[in-house]
């Protein structure tokens, strides 16, 4: 199979997926706008060569049982916690390697679609078509082009109408492979009054080769639904994280993104609501912790468009050893969005003279009877706290670590319990 992006390349995937002629063409379109665009003009600067980033890789056929699964693969999800979360928290989960799903497992017997993207273009293809690229346009930017040419694997859930599931469904994203490019597509439709708790899990070996990430997502929360997005990544320093993550919000529904961004060298990624019905709401909270290294550029959009809409953005953001961790992000209150209200918070911690911080808001407001808030802050760890906790037997390390925890205590406790462990774990790493 051809390795570099092509023509030959997109057609010979496609083929090999079985894909309709629609899904071929849709890939060539995408391909021809992904030569045309240049990289964003904000942010981070990209220096990506694509020419040395391997498309697709195929490990193994997916699984039901973890006993036929490959040993290697076995005890890599292993390793992540990823068996044991699934025997005691969840309702499904799906675990991706490199560019496929290896593992899938749907434990609820409710009537829901959980599976593959790529299965449910084969099994359920009216539906698919349906939600496909009626969100996120593959013409957006350079990496949602690159995404529509190149994606594979990834997430599809459609909850039917007035059906909650007692545990969260969950996704786990690995990387094993050098210069990989990972390129998934999530579609999760959330129907009239049912409610969905979504977790998502990213990793990678730490390389010397650049790889890169760039998944798109789609979310429809119907009327009266509700959905919660809660991810954790932890790349490694070599992988570039460049996401669109978007939903769009019906009457009296709500979307709630938690969104933890620990590792990459660098990241992009703005969880975004289009709250189009009345009295719908959005939130995102979320982290970024920066170390040597890295550059985090994240936030959140709120688009208002429903009358008597909400949102409500808090971020968190701490960077240490020349780490650059910003906040940018969109509150926009449209001419229809009456009586409506957003609240936009950010803070941030600096835990050394070196490390960077900025925040980057676009706030409108575009009628008389709504309000808009919003507030930032940026400070060092005090040294009077360090003092402090000194005295009271701590050692500098132990009482950096407590400040932190503190600092985004808001956001753990929004976490399912495994993750909140989870990221405990990575920033006592981290500190």
């Amino acid at each position: 199979m051809e390795k570099k992006l092509n023509e030959t390349f997109i057609k010979e995937l496609s083929k090999q997926k079985n894909e309709p002629k629609w899904m071929l063409d849709f890939r060539l379109k995408a391909y021809e706008k992904f030569l045309c665009l240049e990289n964003p003009n904000f942010g981070p600067s990209l220096n990506i060569d694509f020419d040395k980033i391997l498309y697709y890789k195929k490990t193994e056929e997916a699984k039901n049982d973890w006993q036929d699964v490959n040993e290697k693969t076995y005890h890599t999800f292993c390793k992540l916690g990823v068996v044991e979360a699934e025997e005691k928290y969840l309702d499904g989960v799906s675990n991706q390697l490199e560019s496929e799903v290896v593992y899938h497992k749907n434990k609820t017997e409710q009537d829901i679609i959980f599976m593959s993207t790529d299965e449910a273009l084969q099994k359920h293809p009216d539906l698919f078509k349906k939600y496909f690229n009626a969100l996120v346009n593959y013409q957006e930017n350079k990496y949602t082009a690159l995404n529509g040419a190149a994606w594979s694997g990834g997430t599809f859930i459609y909850i039917p109408p007035y059906t909650k599931l007692d545990r969260p469904l969950q996704s786990y994203f690995r990387i094993e492979t050098a210069s990989l490019g990972q390129f998934e597509r999530t579609i999760i439709i959330v129907d009239e009054g049912s409610v969905l708790n979504y977790i998502e899990g990213c990793t990678a070996r730490i390389f010397s080769k650049q790889s890169l990430h760039a998944g798109v997502v789609e979310i429809f929360v119907g009327k009266n639904a509700r959905c919660r997005y809660s991810t954790i990544q932890n790349w490694s320093t070599d992988v570039y994280n460049l996401v669109t993550k978007r939903a769009i919000v019906e009457s009296g529904g709500t979307m709630e993104w938690v969104d933890g961004n620990i590792g990459s060298g660098i990241t992009m990624k703005y969880p975004s609501c289009i709250l189009k019905g009345d009295n719908s709401s959005g939130n995102c909270l979320s982290i970024a912790y920066a170390k040597q290294n890295q550059y985090l550029d994240a936030g959140a959009k709120m688009i208002h468009l429903g009358r008597n809409t909400k949102s409500n953005i808090i971020n968190k953001s701490i960077a240490e050893n020349g780490g650059v961790s910003n906040y940018r992000g969109t509150t926009k209150i449209a001419k229809s969005a009456t009586n409506s209200y957003a609240s936009v918070k950010c803070d941030t911690i600096l835990l050394d003279s070196q490390s960077k911080s900025d925040t980057y808001p676009k706030n409108i407001v575009a009628n008389a009877s709504s309000t808009l808030e919003h507030e930032a802050s940026v400070s060092r760890i005090s040294e009077e706290k360090l003092f402090y906790l000194a005295t009271k037997g701590l050692s500098p390390d132990k009482a950096k670590d407590l400040i932190i925890m503190g600092f985004i205590d808001d956001f753990k406790k929004e976490l399912p319990m495994e993750y909140a462990v989870e990221l405990n774990r990575l920033l006592q790493e981290n500190v």
